[in-house]
């Protein structure tokens, strides 16, 4: 099946990307007013984009009305944000941070969850998530009237001491954290803890295995 996208309304667009580019990360992203009231709200548009420097972006819609959602407002506002990670245990949490309350609502609160001060920025972390970034904005990039990419330097991280390895090579348990990822529709996720490995293959491996 041929789709043109020109052809079809951006609503259409999303439900094709959203239903095929999966699972998702998610970015429980934790931010604060200027005025010190702490928001939450999670974004499955997320992912690392650096390694050098260390950029991390999270693509931040707006409300249908044009209004922008209150994590761009505050990070806009401060330059600061914190993701966590959010694992098959703090799901129903993060689903709860998810609602679209008033501006001036502590979700975090609302969601019964615990925060731990941050080193480099003013909006904690969640205490239940086992991976924290702390992050400095970069730039937004504004993708359409409803749309914008959210850039920002990861500063410091955070995470659980029995997810390492080798805290001196920096080798990390990834399957302890038990992760979860957005699907193809609203309120379906996966588990990242059913994997496989498959090394990558050498140009050397291959042309010895191919005769070449």
């Amino acid at each position: 099946m041929y789709i043109d996208f020109a052809k079809i309304d951006p609503q259409e667009q999303n439900k094709l990307l959203v239903s095929t580019i999966t699972p998702r990360p998610i970015a429980w992203v934790v931010s604060q007013s200027l005025q010190g009231n702490v928001n939450a709200a999670p974004y499955s548009f997320f992912n690392v984009f650096s390694g050098d420097p260390p950029i991390i972006g999270i693509g931040m819609g707006s409300h249908q009305d044009g209004r922008p959602k209150d994590s761009r407002i505050n990070i806009e506002r401060t330059g600061e944000f914190v993701i966590n990670l959010v694992t098959e245990d703090n799901a129903e949490a993060m689903n709860v941070t998810a609602i679209e309350f008033d501006y001036d609502v502590d979700e975090l609160a609302q969601a019964g969850l615990a925060t731990i001060p941050s080193i480099h920025v003013k909006p904690p972390r969640i205490a239940e998530s086992p991976v924290a970034f702390e992050c400095k904005l970069v730039q937004i990039v504004e993708l359409g009237p409803l749309s914008g990419l959210v850039l920002g330097r990861v500063v410091a991280m955070h995470i659980w001491d029995e997810a390492i390895i080798d805290a001196t090579k920096h080798h990390v348990d990834t399957t302890k954290l038990k992760l979860i990822g957005r699907m193809h529709r609203p309120g379906w996720y996966a588990k990242t803890s059913d994997l496989f490995r498959m090394d990558r293959i050498s140009l050397a491996q291959w042309r010895t295995e191919h005769g070449e």
